[in-house]
């Protein structure tokens, strides 16, 4: 079902991996070590003849001396959850957590038994991948079954994945297993594991865990097993409980269409299940704490009408279950749940919880490669999250985005920026990341609207969601669906935003009178080009808009307000510096004039893009 090629994506022959997945683990929660076996058949959908595999074994990052930790000792600015920090000489010292774990704390994946079609392979292991040259090479249009046996161990809780987080949640089992690394048009995507993020293979997962009977859990997938297991689950609406005389259970999920499979596990667990959008079961599971029963119980409606404003913004989302769960370190997203903290206020919560929802359009089903465009993934999610945020908030702010746009200016003004075709795991400091992901990734939506118009931007989300759902679609995707949706022209936008580090900045030069009519005088100062806004407010209390078309984006966009008479002026080419124009009245009867009085043209120096009289 993954193979259709269609004329949307990346071209015309489009193809993608399948993975599905067998596994059954033993969990023993006195060491925090797990064993498993696994199941894998591989459907290599290229046209290529794949003679090896690589494997993420995402545990082994967790160990003194992995990429991960000499990445905390050489970044200026570590993750503050990965450090500890002590005096030396009467100086503040950071100190990587996982140089100083234990031999019974680190994390580990170790690999056994590796089979090809029945026939047993020598695999290697460097660091968090594992090299697999295949006994025989998988043939284009082909299948090929691997078996496994692995050992594990959770590491203390540190980064997502670990045992006894700082909420006291006992194991949160994110990037636990033997995951097969992404190959594509691209060819593979091996990145060794330092903390940023992912990239998988569609598929589907059974996954049977064992786990003493005290334990509830809850992750990606349906619960096959509600009559075995019970602790709060129902089978036609009727309480199950667990059987008392047996020391473990075997929980039993299935998670289709999907590229990864996460669980959280707590003695402590309480579970509550809503009904959210379109029949949607919302799974709330959080520890048994008498300070946050009620922000939990707050959040459960409020996360029924995120979901509904997401469906009807983006698209239905096509699972019939979610999970927000208390776990991790933080908030991240994984397939058909999230694992946050949950200690917080309840506003905390809420724009956690929000943010990940989103992430399940955004990530776990427009699985984009967020380790290589983490702007698309982390980007769009933001975007969507400030306009949920904004649509449930009791005062309603005019821009949304505008705490998005000062990060960014705080970012070029800073001269760390780095182009974000930067490498996830390559950026030189965090708080770079993290802007140039989160915040100019989401303005290259919310920017979008300005160049397009926002009716055309709200169609080009969805039709994205619709063309490209369970698929890897690239930065070209969403610009080639813009215009489709538009008729401009924007690879100049894509080129400009997210190539390169040109900036926006337009000014008003000069305002002359010229008898009884005014010439206004336009600058470009930076790299990057933009149609320009121009709003002009005279003294009488009249207001009139001008729209100054850009040459190359062969485009005029609809009045952005049309209570305002707005006047189409001659298009402005990149090449030519100044621009100027004529208003039909003097000097002595303008107010003002501004640049984008929208403020959603990240101009990097507002203040030469408004004139007043003096």
């Amino acid at each position: 079902m993954f193979a259709v090629g269609t004329v949307f994506a990346q071209n015309a022959a489009y193809w993608q991996q399948q993975a599905d997945y067998k596994m059954e683990v033993s969990m023993d929660v006195q060491t925090y070590q797990y064993h498993g076996k696994q199941e894998l058949v591989y459907t290599n959908n290229s046209q290529d003849t794949l003679r090896r595999v690589f494997y993420h074994l995402y545990p082994n990052a967790f160990q003194p001396g992995s990429e991960m930790d000499a990445r905390l000792h050489n970044i200026k600015d570590p993750d503050g959850r990965m450090i500890t920090k002590i005096k030396v000489d009467g100086k503040d010292v950071k100190e990587s957590r996982i140089e100083k774990l234990k031999s019974n704390e680190i994390g580990f994946l170790k690999i056994t038994n590796f089979q090809q079609d029945g026939i047993s392979i020598v695999t290697k292991t460097v660091g968090t991948i594992l090299e697999v040259t295949l006994a025989n090479p998988i043939l284009p249009n082909s299948k090929s079954t691997f078996n496994l046996d692995f050992d594990g161990q959770v590491p203390v809780q540190i980064r997502r994945s670990g045992r006894n987080n700082s909420e006291g949640v006992e194991l949160s089992m994110t990037q636990w297993y033997p995951k097969i690394a992404e190959f594509d048009f691209e060819g593979w995507h091996a990145d060794p594991y330092i903390a940023r993020e992912f990239h998988g293979v569609w598929g589907n997962f059974d996954v049977k865990i064992t786990i003493d009977k005290e334990y509830v859990l809850g992750g990606s997938g349906y619960l096959q097993n509600p009559n075995e297991i019970g602790h709060g689950y129902q089978d036609n609406g009727v309480e199950v409980k667990y059987p008392r005389r047996t020391k473990k259970l075997t929980w039993h999920f299935v998670a289709p269409k999907v590229h990864d499979f996460t669980w959280a596990a707590d003695k402590g667990y309480l579970h509550d299940v809503v009904k959210g959008p379109k029949d949607v079961d919302l799974h709330f599971i959080y520890k048994n704490n008498s300070k946050i029963i009620e922000n939990w119980k707050k959040l459960q409606p409020l996360m029924v009408r995120v979901m509904d404003f997401y469906n009807k913004n983006i698209g239905d989302y096509p699972y019939k279950q979610y999970s927000f769960i208390q776990g991790g370190d933080g908030g991240m997203e994984y397939a058909m749940c999230t694992l946050i903290l949950g200690n917080g206020t309840l506003e905390g919560i809420f724009g956690t919880a929000t943010h990940e929802l989103g992430h399940s359009w955004f990530q776990h089903i427009l699985a984009s490669n967020e380790a290589k465009h983490p702007w698309m993934d982390e980007g769009f999610t933001t975007y969507v999250e400030d306009l949920a945020t904004n649509e449930l908030a009791a005062k309603k702010a005019q821009n949304p985005f505008e705490g998005n746009y000062n990060a960014y200016y705080y970012l070029v003004n800073s001269g760390k920026e780095q182009s974000q075709t930067t490498h996830s795991d390559r950026y030189d400091e965090n708080r770079s990341y993290s802007i140039s992901s989160y915040v100019k990734g989401s303005i290259f939506l919310s920017q979008l609207g300005y160049l397009i118009g926002q009716d055309k931007l709200a169609e080009t989300v969805k039709r994205y969601y619709h063309d490209f759902k369970f698929k890897h679609p690239t930065p070209n995707d969403i610009k080639r669906t813009a215009e489709r949706v538009s008729g401009a022209e924007l690879d100049w936008y894509l080129t400009d935003w997210t190539q390169t580090t040109n900036t926006i900045d337009y000014g008003i030069t000069d305002v002359k009178a010229n008898e009884d009519s005014t010439v206004v005088h336009l600058e470009r100062i930076g790299r990057m080009p933009m149609p320009i806004d121009v709003l002009v407010e005279y003294s009488d209390g009249t207001k009139e808009s001008f729209y100054i078309p850009l040459r190359m984006m062969h485009f005029e966009k609809e009045n952005p307000n049309p209570e305002i008479q707005r006047t189409i002026l001659k298009d402005w080419a990149w090449a030519e510096s100044n621009y100027s124009f004529t208003l039909a009245k003097a000097l002595k009867n303008i107010k003002k004039i501004t640049i984008d009085p929208s403020g959603l043209m990240a101009d990097v120096k507002a203040t030469n893009n408004v004139y007043e009289s003096k």
